[in-house]
C-alpha cells in the first residue's frame, strides 16, 4: 500500500507522537495538530487519507469536528477515527451517528491502531477499485466509480462507510446479511465491533435515503437484506 497522509488530532504530546511514531515506522506521513481549529486549518490546506481525532480536545471537542468534516463536502468522503478514554457504549453510538468510521478507547495497544487503520484504508482502496457498473434501483442510483449515490435524481452524501455499507447490500440483493456479516466483510473486524453499531449504521443510512431508505429491510433476530423489488 502506498504512503498516506494521515492528521493526528491530539492535545497529549506523549499520546500523539506514541501515534506518530509507530505510523511513521509502517510507512505513513503523519501531521498533528493540537486543537480542532488548527485540525480543520489543516484539513483545508492539503489532502489528508485518514485523521485519528481525540474526543476530549479543548474548546472544540472531537466530536464538533467530526461533525464539522461530515458537513463539509471536500472532506466528507475522508476516513475519521475517534480516539477517547471514554469507553461508554453511548460515547460510540454518537460518534458513529455523527460519520465516524472507527472507535478506539485508551489505553490502547499502537499495533491495533495500526491494524485498524489498515483495514480502513484497506476499504477505502477497495471503494475506489470497485466495478465502474452503476447499481441503478429504481429510484436510488449508486456510482461505485464516482462515489456518488443519487436518490429521486438528487445527490445524497454518504461517508465511505455507509458508502461501501450500501454497496454490500446492493450487491447481495435479496440475501440475508446477518450482522457478523457485514461486521466482518464491511468493517473488516469482526467481533472488535459492537454489533449495536450495524444498526445505528443502518438506521442514520435509511434516513439519508429518504423514499428508498424502504429498500433495506430489517430481518427480525438475524440482520438486513436489500429489498428486490425496488422498481
Amino acid at each position: 500500500m502506498s504512503k498516506k497522509k494521515i492528521l493526528i488530532v491530539e492535545d497529549d504530546d506523549n499520546i500523539s507522537q506514541i501515534v506518530y511514531y509507530n505510523l511513521e515506522k509502517t510507512g505513513h506521513v503523519c501531521a498533528i495538530a493540537k486543537s480542532g481549529e488548527e485540525a480543520l486549518r489543516i484539513l483545508k490546506r492539503g489532502k489528508i487519507d485518514l485523521i485519528i481525532i481525540d474526543l476530549m480536545l479543548p474548546e472544540m471537542d472531537g466530536l464538533e469536528v467530526c461533525r464539522n468534516i461530515r458537513k463539509d463536502k471536500d472532506l466528507l468522503n475522508i476516513p475519521v477515527i475517534m480516539l477517547t478514554a471514554k469507553g461508554e457504549e453511548i460515547d460510540r453510538i454518537v460518534g458513529f451517528e455523527l460519520g465516524a468510521d472507527d472507535y478506539i478507547v485508551k489505553p490502547f495497544s499502537p499495533r491495533e491502531l495500526v491494524l485498524r487503520i489498515k483495514a480502513i484504508l484497506k476499504r477505502a482502496k477497495c471503494a475506489d477499485d470497485a466495478s465502474t457498473d452503476i447499481l441503478d434501483e429504481g429510484i436510488l442510483k449508486v456510482d461505485p466509480a464516482r462515489h456518488k449515490v443519487t436518490v429521486c435524481g438528487k445527490i445524497i452524501e454518504l461517508t465511505p462507510l455507509e458508502f461501501n455499507l450500501l454497496v454490500t447490500l446492493i450487491k447481495r440483493k435479496g440475501r440475508v446479511q446477518s450482522r457478523d456479516v457485514l461486521l466482518n466483510d464491511v468493517w473488516d473486524m469482526g467481533s472488535e465491533v459492537v454489533t449495536r453499531t450495524i444498526d445505528t449504521h443502518i438506521k442514520r443510512l435509511r434516513k439519508k435515503l429518504g423514499k428508498a431508505g424502504k429498500f433495506i429491510d430489517t430481518v427480525r433476530g438475524i440482520g438486513y437484506r436489500f429489498s428486490e423489488n425496488t422498481l
